[in-house]
């Protein structure tokens, strides 16, 4: 039976003991989808470089998504911290309404980047919401979830 890796024998939260693992190239993209409302698509010039008042969209939402997958670590309390070698986020618009952004980060370590990349795509669309919130408060940050992960125990791709 499949038990929480994170509670202790007692029930306590616990930080999972990597010690033993051996470290392998460990990849992991998640996605976070954001809708935008008509008052923000029609604010945004060109949705392929948009720009708002507080600057590029993209651009910022990429350096924010990357600082947070850094981040990761100090942000939730069980996740070790890890150095990545490698965050990747791409932003690109689905529908002309909703804005698909992805965040794929990769390290050669005993343990994963999936929180990583989920914090990275999460916080990417949280800086969506705020450079475009002038526009319209009814910006929606639909879902984030893993889309897939590579090294360790198991690989994971969702395939819906």
């Amino acid at each position: 039976m499949a038990k929480f890796s994170h509670i202790d024998a007692e029930g306590r939260p616990s930080m999972v003991n990597v010690q033993e693992k051996t470290a392998s190239l460990r990849v992991a993209s998640a996605q976070s989808i954001v809708e935008l409302p008509d008052e923000v698509i029609n604010g945004l010039a060109d949705l392929n470089k948009p720009e708002t008042k507080k600057g590029d969209l993209f651009q910022t939402a990429v350096l924010a998504g990357i600082m947070a997958a850094k981040k990761t670590g100090d942000l939730i309390p069980l996740c070790h911290p890890i150095g990545l070698d490698h965050c990747d986020i791409q932003l690109e618009f689905r529908d002309d309404k909703q804005l698909v952004i992805t965040c794929t980060a990769s390290v050669f370590a005993k343990t994963g980047v999936e929180m990583e990349a989920m914090v990275g795509a999460s916080i990417a669309a949280l800086t969506v919401y705020d450079m475009c919130k002038a526009l319209s408060h009814d910006i929606v940050i639909r879902e984030t979830r893993l889309m897939s992960k590579t090294g360790g125990k198991r690989d994971f791709k969702r395939t819906s």
